[in-house]
């Protein structure tokens, strides 16, 4: 819907893509969808879910196994995202690389992205 022709809404890290077909494996799913809710502190967060049939208006991304699927309603926001999978000792989880995101809060959760032109 809003993509570039001849390349990826999204790209996704070995990483990423890695936990992706486990978890699509595990759970028996067409993949997970990516969207933005409005939310947190910054205003907008990420949301991810498992998928069972792809929505016909999708951004669909695969890469080595994996599947992820973008909400039409946060397509524009998504656009050249990097998504990478990290594991720490406390911590492990989907982190985006955004370029249209301003401001983040602390706890990395909740996003602002940069306001549109004329708005």
């Amino acid at each position: 819907m809003f993509g570039i022709p001849g390349k990826a809404a999204v790209t996704l890290t070995p990483a990423a893509t890695g936990q992706i077909a486990r978890l699509m494996a595990r759970e028996g799913s067409q993949g997970l969808r990516i969207g933005v809710k409005k939310g947190g502190c910054a205003g907008m967060e990420y949301t991810m879910e498992y998928v069972t049939a792809i929505n016909p208006l999708d951004e669909v991304v695969e890469q080595d196994g994996a599947r992820v699927m973008i909400a039409p309603m946060a397509q524009m926001f998504l656009i050249g995202t990097e998504i990478d999978y990290e594991t720490g000792l406390v911590e492990s989880g989907f982190k985006f690389r955004n370029p249209n995101v301003v401001e983040a809060c602390g706890c990395g959760e909740s996003i602002k992205f940069r306001d549109a032109p004329g708005a």
